[in-house]
């Protein structure tokens, strides 16, 4: 059967490497980003109400039947203590309902959708190392939403395994973006290579060859598994 398939955040770095490695397979693809382009869905969100209209969008473009959600949208914004009262705050909610918020509305509409299928489904988050480990002092807020995924992911997982609704979620370390140049640069590249035992950071193409593991080739016994991508910088 050919999988329908919906990536969040599928305009650019892992997102983007896991649209187009899915696309080399028998699997039909839509992707999102905040704002519409060419094969992309536009949502921002941060707005509570876009999960559901983007699943809807994503329902419509796909013929009625999505097969596999791919949660990877996200931001990794800073927080630092000295901010304003209201500024920290705010940043919190922003990254929680992004990264997490968002996430799980649109995990609940799959789930809701695969069981009315009655053929199952399956969901992959992309989460991060952070999730165990910690972040930064100025991103508590991003290894709290990222936490916040394994344990939807593995909720999921036992709640839903017997309905052939499967999860999974993968935990990537600095990985070859923009995003995460910008911040080896600003720490000091070597420093926190020098943490990394595989002496460099992911590609954004091996997380793409484990998402689509996931999505197409795991056995059904993985669901709740949470695969991690680090190069040995932090092992569990």
């Amino acid at each position: 059967m050919t999988r329908h398939i919906l990536v969040t955040g599928g305009s650019r770095g892992i997102g983007r490497a896991i649209v187009e490695r899915l696309k080399e397979e028998d699997a039909v693809v839509i992707g999102h980003a905040t704002r519409a382009a060419e094969g992309m869905l536009g949502a921002d969100l941060a707005d509570p109400a876009a999960p559901a209209a983007l699943w809807q969008a994503a329902l419509d473009a796909l013929g009625g039947r999505i097969d596999v959600l791919i949660n990877n949208a996200g931001i990794f914004e800073q927080a630092p203590l000295e901010m304003d009262d209201a500024l920290w705050s705010a940043a919190w909610a922003r990254t929680m309902q992004i990264n997490l918020a968002a996430a799980a509305e649109l995990c609940r509409h799959a789930v809701l959708h695969f069981r009315t299928q009655g053929s199952g489904g399956r969901i992959v988050n992309v989460a991060s190392r952070a999730a165990y480990r910690g972040d930064s002092p100025a991103h508590w807020h991003y290894a709290a939403s990222k936490a916040g995924m394994i344990g939807v992911t593995k909720t999921i997982a036992r709640g839903y395994a017997a309905e052939s609704i499967y999860a999974f979620a993968v935990c990537p370390g600095f990985t070859l973006t923009g995003m995460a140049e910008d911040y080896l640069a600003s720490r000091g590249r070597e420093k926190l290579l020098a943490d990394i035992p595989l002496g460099r950071v992911a590609t954004p193409e091996e997380v793409a060859e484990t998402v689509k593991f996931l999505t197409l080739d795991a056995p059904p016994s993985m669901t709740g598994a949470v695969i991690d991508i680090n190069g040995a910088s932090y092992v569990r």
